[in-house]
């Protein structure tokens, strides 16, 4: 596929890198000549330095045939004049728009061939901030992904000492719930995979991923480790996008603090918050956070756009006695390095985003791709279409598709229908199919799987 990328920051760069070794045909577009070099360096891709926006330079960057244009500059108004411009003189067929700025994302009708040419809306502050309210709510999670429009969850939590499984095997999760169908779909172990199998012993620090209907969730998190209270008291630092979104989303059914340096707006967000308390300062002041009980919080959370301010704050509200800390960290170098230490979870927007982009760029009908273990695997909901004669799934037994190695199905949706993924589960036209892949290299054959050969039509 032949894919152009406007801007080189944290989002395009990080695209690029995927993209590029899945044997995609990339170019790089960015006004900035170092970041083109560094990334040419690294990767096998073609760059162009330039306005993004400019009919020139995309000409340049092959916009004539190209199959996608994805625009990820830190301008709105630059991603999308560059979705206008590819619609009107190269006819690009599909257009893929980072937009930031809510004021656009309100106006509907706004997006569509006969105003703004956007195919896809991408809005970063959006996806974080439902990326970390599913976490508020799953107290213990890691990570916890969606699918079939929340019907299913793929949910990542440590095994803990004492945890009810830790030194049991697998195929002890059914005894111990009868009533409740879930599957493993993978285990990281010293951030290795192992294969689960019915006689796979689960040990403590283990990450499993489970999958299993939503209202089940819980259930399955009890078995593996001690549920965690529920969560009631919530600080936010930092009182930009995220944060804002955030507290909106959550102050309903939260007690919300958010700490903010600007006291414009700090202001605004006493005004627009409805029950949320909003306090002017900095997160990094020892007794503002001592005044402010942060001994008391369930969580805190991080949410500025400065990585060293995030981790010195998380560590400072940990030391405290905060229980759980969150932080958002932009540096995918720094992730795994604070991550399981004081700092609980380290989020990075730019793999919590990147799985939206990935799901417009696969072969077949992928509905949905989700980054995980920091890009090493995902997670792909995939619709099976055909016959038994032109599909390589529909009509066979689980344990008689040939899946690429490291690859599990976890679940089946049929219709309103929620199938925990068995050996004998037989796959049928139209299912749709939640797949996990542990080694990236692997996603093109998972792909083929799910193409139609021709005799279907």
């Amino acid at each position: 596929m032949k894919i152009i990328i406007l801007g080189a920051g944290q989002v395009g760069g990080t695209l690029a890198e995927h993209l590029a070794s899945e044997a995609n045909d990339i170019t790089v577009v960015d006004t900035d000549g170092d970041r083109l070099r560094d990334l040419g360096d690294r990767l096998d891709i073609r760059t162009v330095q330039g306005r993004a926006s400019l009919p020139t330079v995309l000409r340049q960057a092959g916009a004539d045939d190209a199959d996608m244009l994805v625009a990820v500059t830190n301008s709105d108004e630059t991603n999308m004049v560059a979705c206008q411009v590819a619609y009107t003189l190269f006819h690009t067929p599909t257009k893929i728009a980072r937009v930031r700025e809510s004021a656009y994302l309100t106006r509907s009708g706004l997006f569509n061939n006969e105003a703004i040419p956007v195919d896809v809306l991408i809005s970063p502050e959006q996806v974080v901030t439902h990326y970390i309210k599913r976490l508020i709510e799953h107290p213990g999670a890691l990570q916890v992904i969606d699918f079939a429009e929340g019907k299913v969850q793929l949910v990542a939590v440590k095994a803990y000492y004492g945890g009810p499984l830790v030194g049991q095997q697998l195929r002890q999760i059914r005894e111990h719930m009868p009533n409740v169908d879930t599957r493993v779909a993978a285990i990281f172990r010293r951030d290795r995979p192992i294969k689960p199998q019915g006689d796979t012993v689960i040990e403590a620090d283990d990450e499993v991923f489970f999958i299993a209907a939503k209202n089940h969730i819980r259930a399955v998190m009890g078995e593996l480790r001690r549920i965690d209270e529920t969560n009631k008291r919530v600080v936010i630092a930092g009182g930009g996008q995220i944060g804002e979104r955030l507290a909106e989303a959550i102050e309903s059914r939260y007690q919300v603090k958010i700490i903010e340096m600007n006291a414009a707006r700090c202001r605004y967000l006493s005004d627009t918050l409805d029950s949320t308390v909003v306090l002017q300062g900095s997160a990094s002041d020892r007794d503002l956070m001592l005044e402010e009980n942060i001994a008391d919080a369930d969580i805190f959370l991080a949410l500025t756009n400065d990585d060293e301010a995030n981790i010195m704050s998380s560590l400072l509200a940990k030391r405290l006695g905060a229980k759980k800390v969150m932080t958002i960290i932009n540096n995918p170098a720094y992730v795994d390095l604070v991550q399981g230490g004081e700092i609980d979870i380290a989020i990075s927007p730019q793999q919590a985003t990147i799985g939206t982009l990935l799901a417009h760029v696969r072969r077949g009908d992928i509905v949905s791709v989700h980054s995980l273990r920091r890009g090493a695997a995902e997670a792909i909901e995939a619709i099976a279409h055909g016959d038994s004669k032109s599909s390589k799934v529909i009509g066979k037994a689980i344990e008689d598709i040939a899946l690429p190695p490291g690859t599990t199905i976890g679940a089946i949706i049929r219709d309103e229908q929620v199938l925990i993924a068995h050996d004998d589960t037989v796959i049928e036209s139209g299912d749709h199919v939640i797949l996990f892949v542990v080694d990236k290299k692997y996603i093109r054959d998972v792909e083929k799987l799910f193409h139609v050969g021709l005799s279907f039509f």
